[in-house]
């Protein structure tokens, strides 16, 4: 059990103290960079996609059966991108890695999914000229950025383990009353995804609309690393930390909700599958908007403490 922390203002709780010099391993710049480059892209097609979605064109990379699938894939892309923007506020990886994983699943799965699926591909198959070019620019995008993606995580790790101590704010741990629906929640994208990515041959046939093996492999990869990032949020038990993490899923599922709202006529609403996605979407928002209302409270009572002895507004010595 460690010992209360001394200073000059009296004593400091151990838990507060640990928090103030705790070191962290320091944020790589190629991190942040590609994350950048990633979330600059990702609004520009992103919009694309779904937009395209929204009016009913499937313009996705490869030929999909309806304009849902590709649109899904595009509003996922929308709605993290804020998030990914955020991540050169860091100063440490520890408070970006329950974003810059999924990221990093993301990359390196659509890469595979365009490489399996490479007969699919509108620069095969043929069609309109913009599809084909869109295809034909897609190939090489994802790749780079998956090798990039990986590269900059292998960089990471090859910096130093722990940098000097920080002054920081105390950590805020996950509630214990969430953290069994966390689990649920992380496993059940986790498995949606694996089902998907793996067997899509099976698992397509619970999805609530017409997929072909491509859009159920691009969805599973979507799902897998939303199932990854709350499962990692759960594993940091620290809402301070998973801050980008609790930006970025209240938006992705604002984005999928509202497409699934303008295709709404394309869902099989009655379906098993249909309930279970909007459960799970119903369930990002909620993880969310809880996680940043308890770090924001979290945030108003450590600004409003007094310092010991003093009454509240009362400045200190200091001052």
């Amino acid at each position: 059990m460690s010992a209360p922390a001394t200073g000059r203002g009296g004593t400091v709780p151990a838990a507060t103290a640990a928090a103030v010099s705790a070191p962290g391993r320091p944020l790589s710049s190629a991190v942040v960079v590609l994350s950048t480059v990633v979330a600059v892209i990702s609004l520009g097609v992103g919009a694309l996609l779904a937009v395209a979605g929204a009016a009913g064109y499937a313009a996705g990379a490869w030929v999909s059966p309806e304009p849902l699938s590709p649109g899904l894939i595009g509003a996922a892309m929308v709605g993290v991108a804020p998030g990914l923007l955020t991540l050169g506020r860091a100063g440490t990886w520890e408070e970006v890695r329950s974003l810059y994983l999924p990221l990093v699943v993301v990359m390196v799965g659509l890469s595979a999914v365009t490489l399996l699926n490479a007969g699919s591909l509108r620069v095969a198959v043929g069609g309109p000229l913009f599809l084909v070019l869109f295809s034909l620019g897609w190939v090489p995008v994802v790749g780079a950025l998956a090798l990039a993606s990986v590269g900059c995580l292998a960089a990471q790790y090859r910096g130093p383990a722990a940098g000097p101590s920080r002054t920081g704010p105390v950590p805020v741990p996950v509630p214990a009353w969430s953290r069994p629906l966390l689990a649920v929640l992380g496993s059940g994208w986790l498995g949606i995804g694996a089902g998907l990515l793996l067997l899509p041959g099976f698992w397509s046939a619970f999805v609530p609309w017409t997929v072909n093996r491509a859009d159920a492999q691009g969805l599973g990869v979507w799902a897998l690393s939303l199932g990854v990032g709350v499962l990692a949020s759960l594993a940091e038990d620290d809402l301070g930390r998973s801050r980008p993490a609790l930006r970025a899923v209240p938006a992705v599922a604002v984005a999928c909700g509202l497409l699934l709202a303008v295709r709404a006529s394309d869902v099989a609403w009655g379906s098993g599958g249909a309930l279970s996605l909007l459960a799970l979407l119903g369930g990002l928002l909620v993880t969310g908007a809880t996680g940043q209302l308890l770090l924001a409270r979290a945030g108003r009572e450590g600004t409003g403490r007094a310092a010991p002895g003093k009454p509240r507004g009362e400045a200190g010595p200091d001052a």
